[in-house]
């Protein structure tokens, strides 16, 4: 059943992100910035780790989910480190997936030619 559930999210995120960028003026950096926190906001409230437990990677893998993993990296260090622990936190979280992005990034700006 988790992976219905996980399907049906994950749809969901998209087919929302796809209706607001078909009937609004927002441009995808702004749908994807409002999805990041959303995200956030869900930590909050301990909605995102519920939907962790009953969707598994199907709540992990939209980008609903980077902005969870901000908030409750920094979270997590903070009761450790103090208001120090907020960057650490964040960069503890997140770090595989942004220099997994970087490294894909430029390994695929050096293997594919631009169009001119």
């Amino acid at each position: 059943m988790t992976y219905v559930y996980g399907f049906l999210f994950c749809g969901s995120v998209c087919m929302i992100g796809q209706w607001i960028y078909d009937h609004t003026k927002l441009t995808p950096g702004h749908i994807t910035s409002m999805f990041v926190v959303l995200g956030t906001l869900t930590n909050f409230f301990e909605l995102y780790d519920r939907l962790l437990v009953l969707c598994g990677a199907g709540a992990a893998l939209p980008i609903t989910s980077f902005g969870h993993s901000l908030v409750h990296g920094a979270l997590s260090k903070v009761e450790e480190y103090g208001i120090l622990g907020i960057p650490m936190g964040i960069f503890d979280m997140t770090s595989a997936g942004i220099s997994t992005a970087i490294f894909f990034s430029f390994l695929i700006a050096i293997l594919c030619r631009p169009h001119k």
